[in-house]
């Protein structure tokens, strides 16, 4: 199982013992910690050794720097220690620091704020005024550089204890909030896929009635009616009062007066060989000159009908 490692980033002989605790302390804590004294950098031929530890910090979880008396080896890459520039790494590769310094330089420190450019004075508990100037390098980082100041090791790992400890109970909250997110999210996904569905369903019912009315328009009992009275022996088609009122005139009917009545029925004459003929029409058969749609078991045959009366000849009686 993966563990978090802890690189341990400061001077070696004036915080030996400090180093041998906090490693003692991480170990308990089921953490892997990351010491040079020990071996747990690896170190190549190809570069100097100082860059090693550079690039194992990208491979760690946590950075401890602890900040003494002492400067330590300055580094060949920059005007700092190694352990100085050990954290300006962790700080460019985003790490979790927790930076203790030692009470009585960080005290000092405050003394140098107050005294800089003074360079007739004599640092007590810093060996190099480097020392203080890191420090006031980190206090100006915009975040993760809270600073805590210990006189012992117990000082340090009680910290971390608590530190530690409020981090798994910050990812044991971020998990459980992790799943409500996920509910969150797969609710707004299904009613994402709902308003889709009711959109499409929407469309396609649309379309649908259309093509359901064209249907139904196509084979319409009017239309049969009328094929049927009239003795049409082609397909008869309307939809409005217009087109119907366009087929009864082809076949020399004459609607009477206005051609929108607002009785209850159209009526178109005919008046040939003698005979007289009425096509009656019901008006709520058409709304706005639309024809309505009505199915097989909607119609009655009342709706359109056709009377007929025949005409006596009005020949002279023929004398004797």
């Amino acid at each position: 199982m993966a563990k978090p490692r802890v690189f341990l980033s400061s001077t070696f002989f004036d915080l030996q013992q400090v180093r041998a605790d906090l490693e003692r302390f991480i170990r308990e804590q089921g953490y892997d910690p990351v010491l040079n004294e020990h071996g747990n950098i690896p170190y190549g031929k190809e570069t100097k050794l100082e860059d090693y530890c550079y690039k194992e910090i990208s491979n760690v979880d946590i950075l401890v720097a602890i900040v003494g008396g002492r400067f330590g080896t300055s580094s060949k890459s920059s005007p700092d220690s190694i352990s100085q520039t050990e954290l300006k790494t962790a700080y460019e590769l985003n790490k979790q620091v927790y930076i203790f310094i030692d009470k009585g330089v960080y005290s000092e420190y405050r003394f140098y704020l107050s005294n800089k450019g003074n360079e007739n004075i004599n640092y007590t508990y810093a060996d190099n005024i480097k020392i203080h100037e890191f420090i006031e390098f980190v206090e100006a980082l915009p975040n993760n550089n809270t600073i805590h100041p210990f006189e012992t090791s117990m000082d340090i790992v009680n910290f971390l204890k608590e530190q530690w400890a409020g981090l798994f109970q910050r990812f044991l909250q971020e998990q459980t909030r992790i799943k409500e997110i996920n509910i969150i999210k797969g609710v707004e996904d299904t009613a994402k896929t709902l308003n889709q569905l009711v959109k499409f369903l929407t469309e396609e019912k649309r379309d649908k009635d259309n093509a359901i009315n064209e249907i139904l328009l196509s084979g319409h009992p009017a239309m049969l009616q009328v094929k049927s009275l009239l003795r049409i022996s082609f397909r008869v088609y309307f939809t409005t009062w217009e087109e119907l009122d366009a087929l009864v005139r082809a076949y020399g009917y004459k609607h009477e007066e206005d051609p929108h009545p607002q009785s209850e029925e159209f009526n178109w004459y005919s008046d040939r060989n003698n005979v007289n003929t009425t096509l009656s029409v019901k008006a709520h058969l058409f709304v706005d000159n639309k024809l309505r749609v009505l199915t097989k078991d909607e119609w009655r045959d009342d709706y359109i009908t056709l009377a007929t009366v025949s005409v006596p000849d009005d020949d002279d009686d023929l004398p004797f």
